[in-house]
């Protein structure tokens, strides 16, 4: 989920915590828990300031270890090595407890975007992304600040977040539910596809599904249950080639590799250089396709420049590669 989020899930369950009676009779202990449930919501995405180094390095590592069980383990105790020293006389063990709680919260929300977590790591380092909340839901935040007014203008805190937890679990399973509909339609269009992912908008009806059979790639949207099929490309193996296996050195091309499921790649050669493309298809916005990867290569097969990530235009995928235009 996004940072709002995860801050109006913190305040929502230290505000659910005062059900807890040893919370609820000690206010030292209930002013810790809630802020160590507001920083526990946080802290998995720590990894984000890694992005300030470079895309390739944000893409690989963010939502992995500091999503992976060991970190669900650690990160109460790093946080209560910190916090605890402030609040003394708090009871040490529901203030673990409910920071354990965010933190795991926090994780499990972020599977069920299609960014996903490597969540089930070390034991794999699979992605889990079940794609039915995007990562900014419009509903979900909404329900959380309404809950917070409602506590704010003096209802029970308990009780009231007690309510929207439950409101919100009969949330994801209509999204569980309204998915497998869509599923079910593409099935329909496709009825030998080996993959088929199915993502989530800001918009509760509309779904960006990706797909493929043994030889095609389907790109599509969805609106309620009626699904188009936008594009369709023939899938083609990557070969072996030099041009393509020192490409794949790049630590840009590495990083997209690692984390994209469904692509299709370019090969291009102009008179000094090549150009090597790969292409995310989970992500078609306005007919183009923004989140790639792309690696120019001189004609001794040396790198003379990569990016990877977000870009919504060819002009500033150009700025970006800040080398050689197309001829």
């Amino acid at each position: 989920m996004d940072t709002g989020t995860h801050v109006v899930m913190g305040i929502a369950l230290g505000g659910l915590a005062t059900l807890d009676p040893v919370v609820a009779g000690s206010s030292v202990t209930a002013t810790s828990v809630l802020i160590a449930t507001i920083v526990g919501s946080q802290i998995p995405d720590i990894d984000t300031v890694l992005k300030l180094r470079n895309n390739a390095i944000y893409i690989r590592n963010h939502r992995g270890v500091t999503h992976s069980i060991p970190a669900i383990l650690l990160w109460p105790l790093i946080l209560l090595a910190v916090i605890y020293p402030f609040f003394p006389e708090a009871n040490l063990l529901h203030l673990w407890g409910w920071t354990f709680a965010a933190v795991f919260i926090h994780v499990f929300v972020d599977i069920f975007n299609a960014y996903g977590t490597q969540a089930l790591r070390p034991f794999t380092s699979k992605w889990v992304a079940l794609g039915i909340i995007n990562t900014f839901d419009p509903i979900i935040f909404g329900i959380h600040i309404v809950a917070i007014l409602i506590w704010v203008f003096g209802a029970d805190p308990g009780y009231t977040f007690l309510s929207m937890f439950v409101v919100l679990i009969g949330y994801y399973f209509l999204r569980f539910h309204a998915q497998r509909k869509v599923r079910a339609e593409v099935i329909k269009i496709i009825p030998d596809a080996t993959d088929i992912i199915i993502a989530s908008t800001m918009k509760f009806h509309q779904w960006r599904i990706a797909a493929m059979n043994e030889s095609e790639f389907f790109v599509g949207k969805a609106l309620g249950t009626h699904v188009d099929i936008l594009d369709r490309f023939k899938r083609v193996p990557v070969p072996k080639t030099p041009v393509l296996e020192a490409a794949k050195e790049d630590k840009n091309l590495a990083a997209f590799l690692s984390f994209s499921p469904v692509y299709r790649w370019e090969l291009d050669e102009y008179n000094d250089y090549y150009e090597v493309r790969f292409i995310d298809l989970r992500y078609r916005s306005n007919g183009h396709y923004p989140f790639v990867a792309v690696v120019q290569l001189d004609l001794e097969l040396n790198p003379l420049s990569s990016y990877t990530g977000w870009v919504f235009s060819e002009k500033k995928l150009r700025k970006k590669l800040n080398i050689l235009p197309v001829e």
